[in-house]
């Protein structure tokens, strides 16, 4: 597939009926054991996995010119779709999506870190017409922080908020609004009624709802951020903790790398 191609694609698994669940990577290896995984047809990226791999805190500490490596290592390592955290644009939002797509990504996560409404919008908008600059049809996932850097807000003017960015950055040209936190039911459903079936995307945590309930109630996308590098590092963790204390390496191992 052309790049076009890719990004048509993607484009389209945001609005077809099912949910479509990313697992997110953070280097070749991980890029290929999921994407030979069964039901996987899409990538993202998970910026603070990366970060972390390469010893760096989340938050735009690593230096972008790595970023953006290693993020055209798993694209070159997998043939499907890959999308891109790029935090909040590393300082210049239109040169770090142009940079992004030409190691072959075809989408990106922007978060707006709760910065005023018109200046969120505008970064928006400058990704989009980043992407339309490049000729594809970049698929970008506008993240409110809307509930992360809530404090002690009244919780109804939260949820509020982030509707009311989520439209707006749906009107800057974003194809979905992101908006990661541990959400019931009832939360999941006003935020889709408010931002729009099919244009919300969440993130899955320990205790979220489940996926088959988000499909049902018209949730878009479904990532999971550092937890999956989380849960492959606890693996790792307690095999270690068993290998020091005598044990021996469990049966059923594959070759995946």
């Amino acid at each position: 597939m052309t790049l076009s191609d890719k990004a048509a694609t993607f484009l389209k698994l945001h609005t077809d009926p099912e949910l479509l669940v990313l697992v997110n990577v953070w280097d070749a290896v991980s890029a290929k054991v999921v994407a030979d995984s069964a039901g996987c047809r899409a990538l993202a990226t998970a910026s603070h996995s990366i970060a972390a791999s390469h010893g760096y805190p989340d938050g735009e500490k690593i230096p972008l010119d790595l970023m953006i490596d290693t993020i055209g290592r798993i694209v070159a390592a997998v043939d499907l779709p890959v999308s891109a955290d790029l935090e909040s644009g590393y300082g210049d939002v239109a040169d770090t999506v142009r940079r992004a797509i030409g190691v072959g990504a075809v989408g990106a996560n922007l978060e707006d870190a709760m910065r005023p409404l018109d200046e969120s919008v505008t970064a928006v908008s400058t990704a989009v017409k980043a992407g339309e600059a490049e000729g594809i049809s970049f698929v970008l996932n506008a993240r409110t922080d809307a509930f992360l850097k809530a404090g002690d807000r009244d919780p109804e003017e939260v949820l509020l908020d982030a509707i009311e960015r989520g439209r707006a950055f749906l009107e800057a040209g974003a194809a979905c609004v992101f908006v990661p936190g541990r959400f019931d039911i009832p939360t999941v459903e006003r935020l889709v009624a408010g931002i729009g079936e099919r244009k919300v995307s969440l993130i899955g945590v320990p205790g979220s709802v489940p996926s088959s309930e988000l499909q049902r109630l018209g949730v878009a996308r479904l990532s999971f951020g550092p937890w999956i590098q989380r849960a492959a590092l606890t693996a790792l963790q307690d095999l270690s903790v068993q290998l020091h204390a005598g044990g021996a390496l469990p049966e059923g191992i594959r070759p995946l790398n």
